[in-house]
């Protein structure tokens, strides 16, 4: 009997289909391709479906608009540019602007942020609850309307460019603050090398501070001596090369000023609405790694009789710096994309010049918007990389 029913038997499955089907690393793999492919086609539907209904209203697609005439003006500008530069151009500046705004907001803001995040953490009542009613009052206040304050109920009350507030030389008014522009002359290439020369001799000799001190003990004024270094070989440069530098004074003729150098107040109005709001939150991040930093630290410090000062910087912070730096990175990233509201109030970022003037001139909506998201991608891409590289510096090495 055993052996009539052994005879009966199904055969079994194949050997490879059951390993296929039963191993999840094949099963994960496989959809995983399906995945990918019905986004692929997804993707390819959605170009096939723009490009058919971009050809059905005349509307021509391509890059090419980048070489035509923009014909209008723009008030900020870090290069030379004039109504017959190209769309291209118009790119470029608004780029430039773009940077311009967001560097010096993370520079202010960082600034801003750690001092009212250690000065929250004081002993001081005064100075403490300070802080706190700063940070609990521009964090919960909506950043377009601290832009509008600072452009429309202070900067727009500045009087009429021939009523200008004169001082050292600068003029200010409604349309911005006008101030000698520095003009170079030969010999100026001179400073800049020495400029960058004290920049690598204060680096060098940070490293052989650390070194020094690893091996000795000993510290050196490392921050003074590369302070002296930065500032004080360019500045030899400069009277070596018998000054070369002039200044270019602004002018009153007719209702503006000419010559000099102009800061606009849209860029003033954006850099602090920017910083300050910002700043805000940081120091709420300076404060909370801060405060992740063991109280044996601090009682060993005083123990050994340190300052509070050194104790703050050689001590705290460089542990709580680690705690600190990644929701920094995304404070950094947002005031960069937070710059985008520059278009409320005419500042001539990207988003103003390029996704605002040249799109309604040019109608190349697809082109103009995928640049432009392009652009903050790969800022903050960047931001992220250099955050991700010093957050790894800072980390704790094990021995």
């Amino acid at each position: 009997m055993s052996t009539e029913k052994s005879q009966h038997k199904p055969p079994p499955p194949p050997e490879s289909s059951t390993k296929f089907w039963h191993d999840p690393k094949k099963r994960a793999v496989l959809f995983q391709l399906l995945l990918v492919g019905t986004l692929l086609l997804f993707v390819l539907y959605i170009v096939s479906n723009t490009l058919n209904n971009l050809d059905a209203r005349g509307i021509t697609t391509g890059f090419g608009f980048l070489s035509e005439t923009a014909g209008f003006g723009i008030p900020l500008s870090l290069i030379e540019y004039s109504e017959t530069a190209t769309y291209g151009r118009t790119f470029v500046v608004g780029l430039l602007n773009t940077i311009l705004v967001a560097v010096l907001g993370i520079i202010a803001a960082t600034i801003l942020g750690f001092m009212l995040g250690i000065a929250r953490l004081s002993d001081n009542w005064i100075i403490s609850r300070l802080a706190a009613l700063y940070i609990e009052t521009f964090r919960n206040i909506p950043l377009l309307l601290q832009m509008f304050f600072w452009y429309f109920a202070v900067l727009r009350t500045l009087p009429s460019p021939r009523q200008s507030v004169e001082f050292l030389g600068s003029y200010l008014n409604i349309r911005g603050l006008s101030m000698p522009a520095p003009v170079t002359n030969d010999g100026f290439s001179f400073v800049v090398i020495m400029f960058i020369a004290g920049i690598v001799a204060a680096w060098l000799l940070s490293r052989w501070a650390d070194k020094r001190h690893d091996e000795t003990g000993k510290t050196f004024p490392t921050i003074w001596a590369g302070l002296g270094l930065i500032v004080g070989l360019p500045l030899l440069a400069f009277f070596v090369a018998g000054m070369p530098v002039s200044l270019d004074h602004p002018e009153l003729k007719g209702f503006n000023f000419k010559g000099g150098m102009t800061i606009i107040p849209e860029l003033v109005a954006l850099w602090l609405a920017l910083s300050i709001y910002t700043a805000a939150f940081i120091a709420e991040t300076v404060r909370a790694g801060i405060l992740a930093v063991p109280s044996g630290q601090l009682e060993a410090a005083s123990a050994l009789g340190l300052p509070k000062v050194r104790t703050l910087r050689l001590i705290v912070i460089p542990q709580a710096m680690r705690v600190i730096i990644p929701p920094l990175t995304s404070q950094y990233l947002n005031l960069t994309k937070n710059s985008s509201l520059a278009t409320a109030i005419g500042y001539p970022d990207l988003v103003s010049v390029f996704a605002g003037t040249t799109l309604n001139q040019t109608g190349q909506a697809i082109e103009v918007i995928m640049m432009t998201m392009a652009v903050y991608l790969t800022l903050s891409i960047l931001t992220s990389i250099f955050m991700n590289w010093y957050n790894k510096r800072m980390s704790l090495v094990e021995r």
